[in-house]
């Protein structure tokens, strides 16, 4: 039997800060990066495939040359990463905090008619679970 949209995992771009307010440094990237990780578990439990476009653009970012997020070539890969990625996503998670980055994505997969959930609580299937991350809701933009 053939899934279908209703039945299949889906692919949900997880949104929220990397880049903004870090400076970049290092270690703020991290954990902006390890904040966006710990929506990772319950979109994953829940069903579905759980995607941050820095899984994929860091790696081409240094495939590229570039040897952090400051280097003048993250910007032919950045944000291009994250709209091509939104080509194959299904819906995407928008976490709170200020990020020129996720609001582009918003805005990319509402012109595309994708789902934006601005909660857990939103994504399909989802069931609280003890050690599950507390995120305050950020105003649609």
């Amino acid at each position: 039997m053939m899934a279908t949209r209703e039945t299949r995992p889906l692919l949900v771009l997880i949104a929220g800060p990397y880049r903004s307010g870090t400076g970049d440094d290092p270690d703020r990237l991290a954990a902006n990066l390890a904040s966006l990780e710990e929506a990772a578990w319950p979109v994953f439990r829940t069903g579905h495939v759980p995607m941050i476009g820095e899984w994929v653009a860091l790696p081409v970012l240094r495939g590229a040359g570039g040897t952090s997020v400051a280097d003048p070539v993250a910007g032919e890969v950045m944000y291009p990463t994250a709209e091509r990625l939104l080509a194959h996503c299904d819906a995407v998670l928008r976490l709170p905090g200020a990020s020129g980055g996720a609001d582009q994505d918003v805005a990319i997969a509402q012109e595309r008619g994708i789902p934006v959930w601005y909660s857990l609580e939103e994504v399909p299937g989802y069931r609280a679970a003890a050690g599950d991350p507390v995120f305050e809701p950020v105003g649609v933009s």
